[in-house]
């Protein structure tokens, strides 16, 4: 696909950057197939090919409109057609850049500009874990919208001591550990009884995801760099602490994110071959399956019934992660088994994306437990807290992460 860039953006590395993307783009529509939005809506606009063109149109000059934001903003960002895509088109760096320059450009209304405030400020925020406490305290008392946002509280257990020479870094998350705290616990734990041990930078926080696609760039950038800055003492020998194998991260929309911080910082003299580093050493927690399994099959009882397992969009697609959990956790014994059919698609949760387009995410979120639902499973799994709440607040059937689930298979 041929791209006139504007004058204004041929010196932009943004704008190099989506004209070298666009080139790889043959139009050839695979990429409706398999989009969330488009087979929701039907319409070509709210499709990746369609949303390519609209992005091509500002780039080579065109004033954008409050329909063109529209349709960016609707996009879920779930890749799947980077998996469908036969070119290796990028899209999801194409649409980061696009929404950056429409946002710019197209003024939203107050009371938008006001929830999207306070979801990237309120969410990395030390305020917001003694605030969903609150919640949490309260939910009985809240309106079914605000009670789907606030999961019940569950005890998170012992945390292990021992120490091991095997260590990992880990990514806390910034509302994960408010939300679901057992997640990261069972995490150590599990990690522990295979003899490594977890180790956490204290002023490291949000992945700078929420920000960044709330095209607030620059500050979610500015995350990342107080990542780096937390975690490079346990990479750097020089420093005193030790060096640490990998970086592991146990929700994968933050996986994602840090695995793509060489590419984000790439143009950041002071953190680009560090960015580049934490990248390489980023792992999502089902990677280490396969040091898991041997250490652990002789310990583990699992759970009687089937579970029916999701796998997030951020790691089928952004991560291109696919059927690890169910190899690993069936070799343990779990029956773990994919919705029959439209498993590659999202759940809507994407993020703060149910709180933007909360009637999309619900229809969405309705299509994939009736696809689950069909397991009778006793479970539903996934890997992400977002995918987990999200689907919780629309059945009674546990879910879970599969790290919950292993966790508690070694403990009975």
């Amino acid at each position: 696909m041929q791209t006139r860039l504007a004058p204004e953006f041929q010196n932009q590395a943004d704008g190099l950057e989506a004209e070298a993307i666009l080139r790889k783009c043959v139009h050839c529509g695979f990429c409706t197939a398999t989009c969330p939005t488009y087979q929701i809506f039907g319409d070509e606009l709210d499709g990746p090919r369609g949303r390519i063109y609209l992005i091509k149109q500002v780039l080579e000059g065109e004033a954008p409109t409050e329909k063109t934001q529209l349709h960016l903003d609707r996009c879920l960002t779930c890749r799947n057609c980077e998996t469908t895509c036969p070119s290796g088109v990028q899209y999801g760096h194409l649409i980061d850049i696009g929404r950056r320059i429409v946002e710019a450009r197209v003024p939203r209304s107050p009371a938008q500009r006001a929830l999207r405030w306070a979801l990237k400020e309120g969410l990395p925020s030390p305020l917001f874990a003694p605030a969903m406490k609150l919640g949490q305290a309260m939910r009985g008392l809240l309106p079914a919208g605000l009670q789907a946002k606030v999961p019940a509280a569950r005890p998170s257990g012992a945390l292990p001591t021992r120490t091991h020479a095997r260590q990992v870094l880990m990514l806390e998350g910034c509302v994960q550990p408010a939300m679901a705290p057992n997640i990261n616990a069972a995490t150590r734990r599990v990690l522990d009884a295979a003899g490594i041990q977890a180790l956490f930078a204290p002023s490291a926080g949000c992945c700078g995801g929420v920000k960044f696609h709330l095209n607030d760039q620059d500050g979610g950038r500015a995350q990342m760099r107080a990542n780096i800055d937390a975690w490079w003492p346990y990479l750097d020998q020089g420093q005193g602490q030790g060096q640490v194998e990998a970086l592991v991260i146990n929700a994968s929309g933050c996986g994602v994110t840090v695995k793509e911080y060489g590419h984000l910082l790439q143009d950041d003299p002071a953190y680009a071959d560090k960015a580049r580093r934490i990248s390489a050493l980023a792992r999502d927690l089902s990677e280490l399956l396969p040091d898991l399994v041997p250490a652990l099959k002789d310990r583990v009882r699992p759970p009687s019934g089937v579970i029916a397992y999701h796998p997030p969009c951020t790691l089928q697609h952004g991560m291109k992660l696919r059927g690890g959990v169910e190899q690993h956790l069936g070799a343990l014994g779990f029956q773990l088994q994919l919705a029959p059919v439209e498993s590659h698609l999202c759940c809507g949760s994407a993020g703060t994306y149910s709180v933007l387009q909360p009637g999309t995410a619900t229809q969405l979120r309705d299509r994939k437990l009736g696809h689950l639902g069909a397991l009778q499973p006793a479970a539903i799994a996934s890997a992400n807290i977002g995918c987990i709440t999200h689907l919780q607040s629309g059945t009674d059937t546990p879910v879970r992460h599969w790290v919950e689930l292993l966790d508690e298979a070694l403990a009975s």
